[in-house]
This record gives C-alpha cells, sequence and structure tokens, in this order.
C-alpha cells in the first residue's frame, strides 16, 4: 500500500514548536499571534439555535434543509450582490479546510491536470493537487499561465497570507480570461467581511461575473466572521452545474454538515449586528498592533484586509520568529505560505485584547 502522506509536503506548524516553546518561557506567558483562531465568544443567538437543534437525532442533508439553503442564497444576493441566485446555486461544506483539499479529487483531476494558485498562499491549496496527483502551479497573475491542463484556478482576495485584495476590475479580467480558456474558477473569499483598507469584491457580483455564474464558484467561511471555526460551518456559491456534480459525489460521501450546525448557521446569516461588533474588536486589535509593530522597526505591506499583518524587518523570516519568541510572542514564519514569503511573518491579531495588549508593551 503506497502511503499517500508521501506526496505532500511537511506539516509546516510541526516547525514552529520550538519557537513557542520559547514564547511560553516568558514570565507574562505567551501572546501567540501564529494561527488565525478566533477567541471571542460565540454570538448568543447563534449559540441559542444551536441548542435549540440539539434533538437531531435524524441524519442530516448533504444540501441541508431548505431554511438554509434560503439562507444562503439570501445572503449572497444582500451581502455579494449575486443575481437570481436558487438552490441549486449554493452548497454547504464541512469547513472550507475540507473543501479546499478535497475539491480537486472530487472534480476528478489526476495526473496530467493542473490547479494553479497564487505564489503566496494557503498551502492546502497544494495540498489538494498532490492528493490527487495533479501537478500544483503558482502564480503572479493568472492570465499569464499557459492555460494547456489547467483545470482548476484558484482566487484568494482578501489573500491569506498578506491580506491583499484584488480590485474588480483586475477579477473582472481574469474571470474572462478563465472562461475563454474552459478554466474553472473557484475563488476563496472567506475574508470577505474583513476588509480595512480595501472594500473586497465577491466573483459573484455581476459586475465581474456579467451576471452569469458559468465557471465560477466563491468559498465562504464563518469562522472568521461569526467565530464559529469549532463548527465547520462553510458553503460553497456559484456555477449550478459545479456544485450539481459536487452534491452527488458529496452524497456518496456523506459529508454532512451536522443539524444543529446547519440551524446555527441559518442564525448566523440572518445577523449583521454581531459581524459589525467583531469587526470593531478585530480592527482595535489591527491598528494596535500595526502602530506597535512599525514602531518596533517592522514594515507592513498589503495588509488592508483579512486578520493578518503581512509585516518584515528585511531579514530571514526564522530570524524574525526568533527574534519575536524572545519576547514571548509567537507569529508564522512567511515561508509557510511560499518562498516568497522567506523575508515575512504573518501576525494575526486573533487574540484576546489582554494579550494583544500584552505584545504590544513588549515591542514597545
Amino acid at each position: 500500500m503506497s502511503a499517500v502522506s508521501s506526496r505532500l509536503p511537511v506539516f509546516p506548524w510541526d516547525k514552529l514548536e520550538p519557537y513557542k516553546k520559547t514564547a511560553l518561557a516568558h514570565p507574562d506567558g505567551i501572546v501567540d499571534l501564529s494561527v488565525g483562531t478566533p477567541v471571542d465568544p460565540v454570538p448568543a443567538l447563534i449559540q441559542e439555535a444551536l441548542v435549540a437543534a440539539a434533538d437531531s437525532p435524524g441524519y442530516p442533508t448533504v444540501w441541508g434543509t431548505p431554511a438554509l439553503r434560503d439562507a444562503l442564497t439570501g445572503w449572497c444576493e444582500r451581502r455579494l450582490g449575486a443575481t437570481g441566485f436558487a438552490h441549486e446555486n449554493v452548497l454547504p461544506v464541512v469547513g472550507s479546510k475540507e473543501l479546499v483539499a478535497w475539491l480537486p479529487t472530487q472534480l476528478g483531476l489526476g495526473p496530467g491536470d493542473k490547479v494553479a494558485y497564487p505564489r503566496l498562499a494557503y498551502p492546502t491549496y497544494e495540498v489538494g493537487a498532490r492528493l490527487c496527483g495533479a501537478e500544483p502551479v503558482v502564480y503572479d497573475d493568472p492570465t499569464e499561465l499557459d492555460p494547456a491542463g489547467l483545470k482548476l484556478l484558484w482566487l484568494n482576495s482578501p489573500s491569506n497570507p498578506t491580506g491583499k485584495v484584488l480590485a474588480q476590475e483586475e477579477l473582472t479580467r481574469i474571470v474572462a480570461w478563465a472562461r475563454e480558456h474552459g478554466v474553472l474558477v473557484f475563488s476563496d473569499e472567506c475574508y470577505l467581511e474583513l476588509g480595512w483598507g480595501a472594500d473586497p469584491v465577491s466573483v459573484l457580483h455581476p459586475d465581474v461575473s456579467g451576471g452569469s455564474y458559468e465557471g465560477i464558484v466563491a468559498v465562504h467561511s464563518l469562522s472568521k466572521r461569526s467565530n464559529l471555526a469549532g463548527y465547520r460551518a462553510a458553503f460553497i456559491a456559484g456555477d449550478a452545474a459545479v456544485l450539481g456534480e459536487l452534491l452527488q459525489i458529496r452524497k456518496h460521501g456523506g459529508m454532512m454538515t451536522a443539524a444543529p450546525v446547519q440551524a446555527a448557521t441559518v442564525a448566523a446569516l440572518g445577523d449583521d449586528t454581531h459581524v459589525a461588533e467583531q469587526r470593531e474588536r478585530y480592527a482595535a486589535r489591527r491598528a494596535a498592533l500595526k502602530a506597535a509593530l512599525e514602531a518596533h522597526g517592522f514594515r507592513v505591506e498589503h495588509s488592508e484586509a483579512s486578520l493578518y499583518l503581512w509585516a518584515t524587518r528585511d531579514e530571514p523570516c526564522w530570524d524574525t520568529v526568533a527574534h519575536l519568541a524572545e519576547k514571548g510572542v509567537l507569529v508564522a514564519p512567511g515561508d509557510f505560505y511560499g518562498e516568497a514569503g522567506a523575508r515575512f511573518v504573518r501576525v494575526a491579531f486573533t487574540a484576546t485584547d489582554e494579550r494583544v495588549a500584552a505584545a504590544v508593551k513588549r515591542l514597545g
């Protein structure tokens, strides 16, 4: 039996463990700004919806309840500007990372096919390609790629790790190029609600899509906007033909969002107040950390959206990681996201107000 894991890169976070030990030894404890995991409470109305649906002895459906599909289509139209959305244009998934990792396999890709993603990117795009034996390809501008054999093009705006946002004109140009060459576009928009210096636009917006969803699918998550990382609540939206095929495959695979989580998702997408409140928390933490990093000699690039600051001291990223670990602050090295990040670190502002204040003090 061949080991599938042999196709995959080394799990990057394991390399950070020695630096985590150093940071943990700080007299005032660690400030962990490495993984962008939510730390604030799940909003009460979402918890209440989850509890109310806790008596769910039967199997949920892969496509979700009609109420969930209504919530998904309604949110896409209200928040993303999508028009004419139907239930066939949405599909819940068990967290966005599962979707990213297994999408190329579920699309039937394999040896001889190419999967493209940004040069600086979430590592799971590459993992998904390697799991099915496809060839991973990185790009600076996807329209400069050779479209031969290119079956799946990942966009990521706002970007993880850099926080870069693709302008509407750029998205429109890329979508037109992909359609011309028959390349399926999946746009990872999980940080769309978290624009700071820019207002992110979805590929589903009519100014980008031209009013047609052919060949385009958007990926969305409730992990960041609603503090639901522990719920594994996410969905995809767009081309009904693509989603219909994935629905059939996922039915066979039993890839079902838990019934209480479906109910919680309906509640979360129906309320904008908690999203605005969470944005305010993150905005304050972002401002404090950005000022402290810059005063400490860092340069912050891009970072106009998402939950991260993309920062550099113009030195190898692991030197920066070590320097900050000595101060009890743990960050992610930029080379986790590609060789182009070798002189940057990604600083998450998802820690509590108290821990962010501790980091600011140490950087002072």
